[in-house]
């Protein structure tokens, strides 16, 4: 129950909500409650639409599931008599309206309500599909004698809504999210909020965690009192609960609750690891299979997958043709063995001849080329896709955002699978990132210390292995140079021109804008997966398959 000094004491719970599970989901928030209740908070507060999750996308234009995430909240509303008040995101119908809201709940009773007024429309955000803006005057509740705001998300990456709310009366401002990492996010956060805390208006700022799709959340959930002082209450990629004290007369925050938090290639590591396990997990696959190549690809995808899932749950396939090097097969088999994984070889050359065989007839008359390579590498897709068929393991593919860039990958091939841990890494970010985890073992992984990625691994050139002494070079250029232009074309929109006049060559960068227009009809059947960058494969960039423009320059 509230108190009456101008004093509130506030469970700030960092949770792991599942799209789409309101049951699951309620069962989390009654959890955290019972945790407030017995430590004497006045409020719990829960991330952006956590009953139903975030984002929900287009599931919010069923009826039944906006009403079943209302029935949710109500009737942990009704579990609020005598106990702390609640603030919780949900879908809500308004007449014909449909918001994203946080929701006050309170003395066994919905007491109030906000409705987001900046619904993001941009990147991987589309609410202005499925979410109408809240309107008219912004509303102000009162806790322990407290004038206290509320606001959604991206309500305070814009100075409007903070600054109104302070003209409201508002002495502190709750602001719950569904804020997804990206690698650039913290420094993102903190430049575009300082465009509003001049108001000097403290706020507490409560993000969920966990891998949704192709987003993954950090939760990161912090405290800026009145002049700016920031309070860390709990660190990035972990779940828990922190309790903060928010005193009316000094407007600060005080807690015991103390995190830091990671960043650099830690943070994009960790990152990765609960992306991959949040899908494997949140999708109720046993476990994950995948191609072992001996390449530093799917070497860094099993130690990603043996850290989020356990060596138990992840399945090395070594999948051999005639053109495959006893250097690959001992470090693929060296891999596995330092992961502690299941390793198993499953030699592809009796059927390849079978396929060879059968094709004769067409065949005839022609020379070898990217056919037979191809159909190697879709010859271990059948395979992999066949375990996967017996044995309920989901097929994690490997190939990184230079391959996916520019079609470098095969479509039924190496591109197989129901994941890709690495889809939003350069190739040279892939080197950098395979070093770090032999050095580290990042907070809460489940595979083993030391060097898990066998150095070879790291320091051999690249190669696909498909023919006769073949590496990536011959077709690419190579990957510290074709990084630095795909950078530029992709996640800056950049000219032509302006790549060239950074010194690259001129017929090289058009022929790789080329390669990235033509390749749009095969990422657009990839796996999905982890947004590390600033713009992604997937939901972040899209452009037509169907596509003639080739810039000026």
């Amino acid at each position: 129950m509230l108190s009456m000094s101008k004093n509130l004491k506030i469970l700030v719970a960092q949770l792991n909500p599942v799209v789409g599970d309101i049951k699951g989901n309620l069962e989390l928030a009654r959890g955290a409650y019972a945790e407030a209740k017995d430590k004497g908070a006045d409020l719990l507060v829960l991330s952006e639409l956590f009953i139903l999750g975030y984002p929900a996308e287009d599931l919010v234009l069923k009826p039944a599931a906006v009403e079943d995430s209302m029935k949710a909240v109500q009737a942990l509303a009704a579990e609020t008599a005598g106990g702390p008040a609640v603030i919780i995101g949900s879908p809500w119908m308004d007449g014909k309206k449909r918001h994203n809201s946080a929701v006050l709940l309170a003395e066994g009773a919905v007491a109030g309500r906000y409705d987001k007024r900046e619904l993001p429309n941009y990147g991987v955000f589309d609410e202005k599909r499925i979410f109408d803006a809240g309107e008219g005057p912004l509303p102000v509740f009162e806790l322990n004698g407290i004038q206290v705001g509320i606001a959604i998300c991206e309500d305070i990456w814009y100075p409007r809504v903070p600054s109104a709310l302070a003209e409201a009366g508002a002495e502190m401002l709750i602001v719950p999210n569904g804020s997804p990492w990206r690698r650039t996010v913290q420094v993102e956060r903190h430049t575009s909020f300082s465009a509003w805390t001049k108001t000097g208006v403290p706020y507490l700022f409560v993000n969920q965690v966990g891998g949704q799709d192709e987003l993954v959340f950090d939760g990161a959930s912090y405290a800026v009192d009145f002049d700016g002082t920031e309070h860390q209450l709990l660190g990035d990629f972990v779940t828990g609960t922190a309790l903060v004290e928010f005193d009316g007369e000094t407007h600060q925050f005080a807690s015991e609750s103390k995190a830091e938090l990671t960043s650099g290639w830690e943070a994009e590591y960790r990152a990765a690891v609960m992306a991959l396990g949040d899908y494997v997990n949140k999708n109720r696959f046993p476990g994950v299979v995948l191609g072992m190549s001996g390449g530093i690809d799917s070497a860094l995808t099993a130690a990603i997958a043996v850290d989020a899932l356990g060596p138990e749950r992840v399945w090395c396939v070594m999948l051999p043709s005639k053109y495959t090097s006893s250097d690959s097969l001992e470090d693929a088999k060296l891999c596995a063995e330092a992961l502690g994984a299941r390793y198993d070889t499953i030699n592809i050359r009796p059927g390849v001849d079978a396929l060879d065989e059968m094709l004769a007839g067409q065949f005839a008359d022609t020379q070898p080329d990217v056919t037979e390579e191809n159909i190697q590498s879709r010859l271990r897709a059948v395979t992999l896709m066949a375990l996967s068929n017996k044995f309920g393991h989901m097929v994690v593919t490997t190939g990184n955002k230079s391959e996916m860039a520019v079609g470098y990958a095969t479509l039924y091939g190496d591109m197989c699978g129901g994941y890709n841990a690495l889809k939003d890494f350069w190739k040279t970010e892939v080197f950098e990132l395979a070093r770090w985890r032999n050095m580290a073992v990042p907070k809460g992984a489940l595979g083993p210390g030391g060097e898990v990625i066998p150095m070879r691994i790291i320091t051999k050139p690249p190669s696909a292995e498909l023919r006769e002494d073949q590496t990536d070079q011959d077709s690419l250029p190579p990957y510290d140079v074709l990084d630095d232009i795909l950078r530029g074309l992709v996640e800056g929109e950049e000219d032509v021109e302006d790549i060239i006049a950074r010194g690259h060559d001129t017929a090289t960068v058009k022929r790789i804008e080329h390669l990235l227009y033509i390749a749009e009809y095969k990422r657009r059947q990839s796996a999905p997966g982890v947004k590390i960058t600033r713009k992604n494969f997937g939901r972040d960039r899209r452009y037509p398959i169907t596509n003639r423009f080739r810039d000026r320059s």
